[in-house]
């Protein structure tokens, strides 16, 4: 929004604000904590569970590898895409009325998830239900923002980063042992129950939304969803048609050119889906890149680095998840240190900027000492490091979002970094496997001379051991020559590895630069309590 709406919303006296800004029922801080944690533990199991189940899924549907990918990839971009759009729709008809549609949403789509007999009613389902997540989580953000102020908003976020994390880091496994022990149909189930205790809290709730003059903007809406859909489509295809085909380049053209005609849109409609004004504010932009850095460092290593350990390592999927944990863990405590360290005094832009440390050191320190012969000992350094780095920020980020943009905008910006967040994941992890692919082709290059018997090409190799399946190409080659085998591919995919690596802790200290020139040393919103002040 722009300075002049914020000032005016800030001056005035409480009497004279309009009605629509308060809220409609008396706030029940606690119970609102309560549902909205609930409700964000849920969501980061869903995307990290989700796709532990998937040879469960294939073994019982038969469906191909293809449509088995769609359980994640489909609840990915419906979640990606709506979230901008749902933290528009938060702000104009009512945040707790949005975080109650998700909620509803999801429970009903995780329940037909768990009931479906079939792939295609079970990748529809998933759409459905990272739909009900993008409002889920947008409504959620914005409703602690209303609720809770200064310090308690402080810890209220930080607490937000040590649910999220312990979403991430136990949802794999819970997904593992449920399937085992009941089947993959009871992982939805579980989550279907556990919203609707979310649902129960419902009437305690409170209302509030932003500008009571504010309209839908369905055109700008359709034009976004549709430009994401079609770059996060792109992207998920690129690999496996070739980022060079027709159908991929299709794509992505089709997704600059609706993204034009949204920002056309948006310059022209007097209630805009999305205020172009955040974009020109830099310490909301600054806030919004480093989940980026997230994506680069981070979140790329959780469904790719169990792969590698086990083709590499030769270690089985329960020790490749057990290391995995080394990275995960930590956020569960980092958190309350990030909280700590605030109310310690120490700004949020250093613990924001120890955290970008952390990331791209960790990342770089991994690509150094990435190697077949590297155990748990030599990757527990920069595993928790990365971890560590991800913790200090978990929280934090999506709090001090909500301080630098005007009380009426906070849907959208919540929507908007999110949006960049689960964007920016989506094509970072399909972007680090094509090059993953590419480059182990190269280093495979000789695998047909120095061993004929296997009768593959590189590529084909190269498809396979990225894919963590290394056992099918070892079974190709003769019995006498499989440990030469297994350490040539090794030492290849480790090349492969540490270049991608690289080039990831390069692009992470340019954009922490970026960050750190940009990031506010004062907030940007009028009005904003000396605790909120102290902290940035």
């Amino acid at each position: 929004m722009t300075g002049r709406t914020t000032e005016r919303a800030t001056v005035r006296p409480p009497s004279a604000r309009p009605r629509a800004h308060a809220p409609v029922r008396r706030s029940r801080p606690a119970v609102t904590l309560l549902a909205v944690l609930l409700a964000l533990l849920i969501l980061p199991t869903s995307v990290t569970g989700s796709g532990v189940a998937l040879p469960h899924i294939g073994r019982d549907t038969g469906a191909p590898p293809d449509a088995l990918q769609w359980v994640m990839h489909g609840y990915n971009l419906a979640f990606a895409s709506l979230l901008l759009a749902c933290g528009s729709l938060a702000d104009r008809f009512g945040r707790r009325r949005v975080f109650a549609a998700g909620g509803v949403l999801f429970a009903a789509a995780s329940l037909a998830s768990a009931l479906a007999d079939g792939i295609v009613l079970l990748d529809v389902a998933r759409g459905a239900a990272g739909a009900g997540a993008a409002a889920l989580l947008t409504g959620g953000s914005s409703l602690l923002a209303a609720a809770f102020d200064g310090a308690a908003r402080t810890r209220v976020f930080a607490a937000v980063g040590i649910v999220t994390g312990g979403g991430l880091a136990l949802g794999a496994m819970a997904a593992g042992a449920l399937a085992d022990a009941l089947g993959w149909r009871s992982f939805f189930g579980l989550h279907a129950a556990l919203m609707l205790l979310v649902l129960c809290a419902l009437p305690f709730l409170p209302e509030s939304r932003g500008a009571p003059e504010a309209r839908a903007d369905p055109a700008g809406t359709a034009l976004f969803i549709a430009a994401l859909f079609l770059l996060m489509l792109g992207t998920v295809e690129g690999p496996r048609w070739g980022w060079g085909s027709a159908g991929v380049l299709g794509l992505l053209a089709g997704s600059v050119l609706l993204m034009g005609l949204f920002v056309l849109v948006e310059r022209r409609v007097r209630h805009p889906m999305l205020d172009l004004g955040l974009l020109r504010n830099k310490g909301f932009m600054a806030l919004c890149l480093i989940p980026v850095v997230v994506s680069f460092s981070f979140v790329v290593l959780l469904p790719l680095l169990p792969e590698y350990l086990v083709v590499a390592h030769r270690s089985s999927s329960r020790a490749a998840g057990a290391t995995m944990l080394l990275m995960t863990l930590p956020i569960l405590v980092t958190p309350l240190l990030a909280g700590r360290l605030i109310r310690w005094g120490m700004p949020m832009r250093a613990v924001l900027g120890l955290s970008l440390v952390c990331l791209t050191a960790g990342v770089a320190w991994l690509a150094a000492v990435l190697g077949p012969d590297a155990g748990p000992a030599e990757l527990a350094g920069p595993l928790l490091v990365l971890g560590a780095g991800l913790g200090l920020n978990f929280g934090l980020v999506d709090g001090a979002v909500l301080t630098v943009v005007a009380p009426e905008a906070t849907g959208t910006a919540a929507g908007f970094l999110n949006t960049l967040r689960l964007g920016s994941e989506a094509v970072v992890i399909a972007a680090a496997g094509a090059a993953l692919a590419g480059v182990t082709r190269d280093r495979l290059g000789g695998v047909p001379e120095r061993f004929p018997g296997y009768g593959g090409t590189a590529g084909d190799l190269a498809g396979s051991v990225t894919s963590g399946d290394l056992a099918g190409p070892l079974s190709a080659v003769p019995a006498g020559a499989r440990e030469a085998f297994a350490g040539f591919v090794a030492h290849g995919l480790t090349g492969a590895w540490q270049v991608v690596l690289w080039g990831s802790a390069a692009v992470c200290a340019a954009l922490s630069v970026v960050i750190a020139a940009m990031l506010p040393r004062r907030p940007a919103r009028p009005g904003t309590t000396d605790a909120e002040a102290r902290a940035l």
